[in-house]
């Protein structure tokens, strides 16, 4: 393998019934960065049935080229379908460094890539940086337990990929006025030789926490002592219309369920405000919230890892601090009619 015939930054832009996901945007912001550094193009590469009118919007946040697989066969996501579309595209054109998102799509996409490719894949990533002198991409992401940022290079093999987790990465505000280039590539592809079939798309309408798109959250850790406890983080998140979510230790102990887990395991998210109670601050739950726009720390420790990362910072004992909070909150939507704002 001659790696000097490999130039190029590619994102997979994943969509789903036309809608681009909010991590492919994210992945063209950290992209561009990466494509500046080793002063090569950055491109979008883009999949599905009657998709090719996405692609104008791939270059107003970012991208310098667009390529386009338009196949009544990738109307659906299947691994076998978009694996042959990814190769083929790998192969004609040779992308040094290819980022996918880290959701079920994207994780099943790149290692099935990966594999076939007989390249190294980076799962989970949290930071991206490239090394221009030596055109390594530099994928880190938390080891041993979040005790450690592992750093991994594939040295010796490309494309480079990593998958990258959604709400990580920033997306660029997007430029109607960039211009790109748009190629429309063909595939043979034929639906009696897929081996699997999809029947019928059932949509979840469960209500559940969706912490990804909340404005306000309250995570609450171990350290509120118990489930008893654990309900003053509820009742803050209903006086001022905030959404809950735990750490790791919470959702064991059953406090929360899973979906409401935010961290390394967990949701990763970026609220205007995030209350941290009760919680420590270790590098795994660190990793789930540390781009949030304002954070709050409540901490009886006055040397907790969270401290570290919070904007504003409160010694003491969450269980007389939140009531006082809650008391004025109420006391704040009284005066305000019960207006909640967070614009």
């Amino acid at each position: 393998m001659n790696l000097d015939d490999y130039r190029g930054v590619w994102v997979f832009i994943e969509q789903n019934d036309g809608k681009i996901e909010g991590v492919s945007l994210e992945l063209l912001g950290a992209g561009r960065k990466l494509a500046d550094k080793l002063e090569v193009p950055l491109a979008g590469f883009l999949l599905g049935d009657g998709i090719k009118a996405l692609a104008n919007q791939l270059i107003a946040y970012g991208a310098d080229q667009v390529y386009v697989i338009d196949h009544p066969v990738l109307k659906h996501y299947r691994t076998e379908s978009y694996m042959k579309g990814v190769i083929s595209l790998a192969q004609n054109y040779k992308p040094e460094i290819i980022l996918y998102g880290a959701t079920p799509n994207g994780k099943d996409l790149a290692s099935a890539v990966a594999t076939d490719l007989n390249t190294g894949l980076t799962a989970d990533t949290t930071m991206l940086d490239a090394d221009e002198s030596n055109r390594l991409l530099e994928a880190s992401r938390p080891a041993f337990g979040g005790n450690i940022m592992a750093t991994i290079l594939c040295k010796k093999h490309r494309p480079q990929m990593a998958t990258v987790r959604p709400k990580v990465m920033k997306a660029l505000v997007p430029d109607s006025s960039r211009t790109g280039q748009i190629i429309e590539e063909k595939i043979s592809l034929k639906e009696e030789d897929m081996r699997t079939k999809v029947l019928q798309i059932v949509n979840d309408v469960t209500k559940k926490t969706n912490l990804a798109d909340a404005h306000v959250i309250i995570c609450g850790g171990k350290g509120m002592g118990d489930l008893q406890n654990f309900q003053l983080i509820h009742e803050l998140a209903e006086t001022i219309g905030a959404a809950v979510g735990g750490t790791r230790d919470v959702v064991e102990a059953g406090w929360l369920p899973h979906e409401q887990q935010i961290g390394q395991t967990g949701e990763t998210v970026t609220p205007k405000i995030y209350f941290a109670i009760g919680v420590s601050g270790a590098i795994q739950h660190v990793v789930g919230m540390k781009n949030s726009e304002l954070i709050i720390a409540i901490n009886k420790d006055p040397n907790a890892p969270i401290f570290d990362v919070a904007t504003f910072g409160i010694v003491g004992d969450a269980m007389e601090i939140v009531p006082k909070l809650i008391e004025q909150f109420k006391s704040l939507r009284t005066e305000k009619g019960g207006e909640v704002s967070y614009a």
